[in-house]
């Protein structure tokens, strides 16, 4: 029988290698530029930044302007890849660009993949629970396009012995003081077949209440069923945690007095979801509203405080406060939070003034225009005695200074034992990291083997 000793090294190796083939083949690239190409590959890597330059720069100037400008400015977005291809090709060199850059692509992807091995857990920790004996359950039959109805989740739950209340489409009813009530006549779990923002108003009376909450993914998007590693695709397999289920302790996000699971965004996206016209017209809104809102034209001039340390954002188009980090090194995992449990806020500013600042934004998180850090108290002021605001995608207008925080482990979440789990976003690249991966992985593993 394998030691732990043992297994450990066993599955030392696999990282150790993606490391050693990450090299390799980013070596590979190099050698195929420098060999097929000879001094002309400094020339090909400068024409393909000028590129990416251009093509960045096209698009803000086609979000910051109208009319005939815009239209030029997505021209010039387009053309700027293009004329790097035709570049390539006159010259010869496009399959040798395209080889050297397949290897690269691949290369960083066994680096991550090192990386990512000899990563610890991300969940938070779980424990067993008796089977609720009164479960709440509140179901809203529009979200998500019909799930409710779609996977009969009423009945399901009622099967399990929930009380269940549907909401009246036609009627706004007040969840949070259904959920009291319900709390009041001894329920012992609450939970929602709903929206994030509902989501959040009865995850707030059950933190109040010290109760267990129950998350049915039955929304559109579901990011706070996605970040608890529910099912998205089956939310009826959701209420198996009602018969074998376990629980976790989460933070909560609070703005002002009010509960927010996800995220409260400020600046350009906040405004533009005010607008009435933006429902019936998304893409239209947005593109009317954008050019003024990203050259401080209109709207509110915003100043972010991270409380505790020195770090103030200045005028930031826009602003992100999350429950929990977002990732940001891996567009992937630009969205997902890794852990619901650090205790601590995410902050992401934007601010772009100018078509060099959005070439900049190629950089990702060591952009000069993208500020990220966590804090435990944020404070949004504003040049306005009022600025909007989304929290868990409601459209709001709160009074400033706006005060965000994080409460440490404030909900029980009873959650499936068996659930998909968590997709971790990709670490980001660290070609020292994995070199030094590379090298001492295995001598690691055999000490830790023959100890």
């Amino acid at each position: 029988m394998m030691t732990n000793a043992a297994a450990r090294a066993r599955r030392g190796l696999a990282p150790r290698w993606a490391a050693r083939l990450a090299l390799v083949v980013g070596a590979a690239a190099v050698v195929v530029l420098l060999l097929f190409a000879g001094l002309r590959s400094l020339l090909l890597v400068a024409v393909a930044l000028a590129g990416l330059v251009i093509a960045a720069a096209g698009v803000w100037w086609a979000l910051a302007r109208t009319g005939p400008a815009r239209a030029l400015a997505v021209l010039l977005a387009c053309a700027a890849p293009i004329a790097v291809v035709v570049l390539y090709a006159v010259a010869g060199l496009l399959w040798v660009a395209l080889g050297s850059l397949a290897l690269w692509m691949l290369a960083v992807t066994c680096g991550r993949a090192a990386l990512a091995g000899v990563r610890g857990p991300a969940t938070a920790r779980e424990r067993s629970v008796a089977a609720p004996r009164r479960p709440f359950l509140i179901m809203n039959p529009r979200s998500g396009g019909g799930k409710v109805g779609a996977f009969h989740l009423e009945e399901k739950a009622k099967a399990l012995g929930a009380q269940v209340v549907v909401l009246d489409p036609d009627h706004r009813q007040d969840v949070a003081a259904l959920a009291r009530r319900a709390a009041d006549e001894g329920a012992d779990l609450l939970g929602v077949a709903g929206g994030d923002g509902t989501q959040a108003l009865v995850a707030g009376v059950a933190a109040e209440r010290g109760l267990p909450f129950l998350v049915i993914s039955a929304g559109t998007r579901n990011h706070f069923a996605l970040d608890l590693g529910l099912d998205r695709d089956d939310p009826s397999r959701c209420l198996d945690a009602l018969t074998d289920g376990v629980e976790l302790r989460i933070d909560l996000g609070c703005i002002g007095d009010r509960i927010f699971v996800n995220n409260a965004s400020f600046g350009a996206y906040a405004t533009i979801v005010q607008s009435p016209a933006y429902r019936d017209d998304k893409a239209r809104t947005a593109l009317q509203l954008l050019p003024d809102l990203l050259t401080h034209h209109s709207g509110p001039r915003l100043t972010v405080r991270a409380r505790g340390t020195a770090t103030v954002i200045e005028a930031p188009q826009a602003v992100l406060v999350s429950n929990n980090p977002y990732g940001t090194d891996d567009p992937a995992g630009l969205g997902r939070r890794e852990r619901l449990d650090s205790g601590v806020l995410g902050v992401l500013g934007i601010k772009v003034d100018n078509a060099a600042q959005a070439a900049g934004m190629l950089r990702g998180k060591h952009s000069p225009g993208l500020a990220s850090l966590t804090a435990q108290d944020v404070v949004v002021d504003a040049d306005a005695p009022s600025v909007p605001v989304g929290v868990d995608g409601e459209a709001l207008v709160l009074p400033t200074p706006v005060h965000c925080r994080i409460e440490p482990r404030a909900l029980r979440v009873r959650v499936p034992r068996h659930r998909p789990g968590v997709t971790r976003a990709r670490p980001p690249m660290n070609w020292r990291r994995v070199g030094q991966l590379a090298r001492t992985m295995g001598r690691t593993a055999v000490g830790h083997h023959h100890g």
